[in-house]
């Protein structure tokens, strides 16, 4: 059990550096793109998408999946002992998807706290804090002056009264 926990542990941290490492730069899945697809569906130049970056649930879990597979073989091809792998297996591709989240988790904060994004929320919520206080206070002022430079006009209809002239109610 306790080796389980380990590899489980160690694929959370392989997952995030995976994710981490892929989310700077995607020249292998560009190589196999480049390899696997003919010249017209090759991936753009500006797409950021990699073996786990940027990928929906099922193909990360392909990849990881295929990546632990070929792995396992090796290691029971290379080394003498004899053991139960399908365990171990298992809990380093839930590791590796876990750690891959985390890491998208992490990175999609860290982008979304940046100065640029700050100051555009800062400005957000000062503008309107502006409109909340300054509305109160001149709002009397600024009538005031419109109706000094307005002539005086009949009184408005309600909306009740609109409504009921378009006959929209009763």
């Amino acid at each position: 059990m306790t080796l389980e926990i380990t590899v489980f542990i160690l694929a959370i941290l392989f997952g995030i550096v995976w994710y981490w490492r892929e989310s700077k730069s995607n020249k292998i899945y560009r190589i196999v793109n480049k390899i696997t697809h003919s010249k017209e569906l090759r991936m753009k130049p500006e797409n950021k998408k990699a073996f786990v970056h940027k990928q929906p649930f099922l193909i990360r879990l392909v990849w990881v999946a295929l990546l632990f597979l070929i792995s396992g073989v090796l290691v029971h091809l290379l080394t003498p002992i004899n053991a139960f792998y399908i365990q171990y297996f298992a809990s380093a591709i839930v590791g590796t998807l876990i750690g891959t989240y985390i890491a998208s988790f992490f990175l999609f904060a860290r982008d979304s706290t940046k100065k640029e994004n700050l100051e555009k929320a800062f400005q957000k919520g000062k503008d309107f804090v502006e409109d909340l206080t300054d509305g109160d206070d001149s709002e009397d002022e600024i009538k005031e002056e419109e109706k000094a430079a307005e002539p005086e006009e009949a009184p408005k209809k309600s909306a009740r009264d609109r409504l009921k002239d378009k006959g929209m109610i009763n």
